[in-house]
């Protein structure tokens, strides 16, 4: 325990002053990475159902994170997502490799979904009311 007594009125106003929304966001995106993990590979709390949906709540919120403070975000769930795969057994081959042409089609999918993703970048919510 602490020696120091619970921060009063006034010093709580001062900190919720210097609190930025983009702040909130990384938190709680780094949160989220660290609770699918665990769901992910801690056994005793393992919750594949959990990990997904911090998964998914994780690629959601990183469009609007500061993209200079988002990498490491990024990086850790690409991670979580190969182990996610791996876990399930989502998206594996079928048994004896893949079929002809599926390299390409999903390198055509993939720079289609790079081209969406810097679309949704490119947008500007502007509060309603402003415009």
């Amino acid at each position: 325990m602490s020696d120091q007594p619970p921060p009063d009125e006034e010093q709580m106003r001062e900190a919720l002053a210097q609190l930025r929304v983009e702040d909130i966001l990384l938190h709680t995106a780094v949160t989220l990475v660290n609770l699918a993990g665990r769901r992910l590979t801690v056994p005793e709390e393992k919750d594949l159902e959990q990990a997904r949906s911090g998964i998914e709540a994780v690629r959601a919120l990183l469009p609007l994170c500061p993209e200079e403070e988002a990498a490491p975000i990024r990086e850790a769930l690409s991670q979580l997502q190969m182990i996610y795969v791996r876990e399930t057994g989502a998206g594996a081959p079928p048994a004896g490799g893949r079929p002809e042409g599926t390299e390409q089609k999903e390198d055509a999918a993939a720079a289609a979904e790079a081209e969406e993703r810097a679309k949704a970048r490119s947008k500007i919510w502007t509060p309603p009311g402003t415009s």
